[in-house]
């Protein structure tokens, strides 16, 4: 771990994003809500909540900092579903790898929700990826 005790404790905020490439029949049930599972975006969304706020019991170098808001976006592009996460708090580091994992936490639940009808006939994944995954901004005050 990176010793932090010397920094002050601003307030923080940071967004990421990533996107799932999903065939067109899971994106028209995504948004029909026809998932067997349940409701996708409701799942995703509690998936993100839980994990930023436990990221640091998943990466081991980052420190565990007290979140006081996150928030998932999910908006579907003609290929998939691109998934939006903000983290605020106040810390005395950023919060990049919280909003990180969010997203990966609900990109991933995406796909858990969804194999049954993204398996093909050999049960693969062809249609299927997560990609784009990136820190779109951050912001310290």
């Amino acid at each position: 771990m990176v010793d932090i005790s010397g920094k002050g404790e601003t307030e923080r905020m940071a967004v990421a994003e990533g996107k799932i490439c999903l065939k067109p029949e899971t994106i028209s049930a995504i948004k029909e809500k026809k998932i067997q599972k349940g409701d996708v975006f409701s799942a995703a969304s509690l998936a993100v909540m839980h994990w930023v706020k436990r990221t640091s019991e998943l990466l081991f170098h980052c420190h565990p900092v007290p979140i006081n808001w996150v928030n998932s976006e999910f908006s579907f592009d003609p290929d998939g579903v691109r998934v939006r996460v903000t983290v605020k708090g106040v810390a005395k580091t950023g919060l990049e790898m919280e909003a990180l994992v969010g997203t990966c936490a609900a990109l991933v639940t995406i796909w858990d929700m969804v194999k049954a009808l993204e398996k093909d006939e050999e049960g693969q994944y062809p249609k299927t990826e997560i990609t784009s995954i990136k820190v779109l901004h951050k912001l310290k005050r």
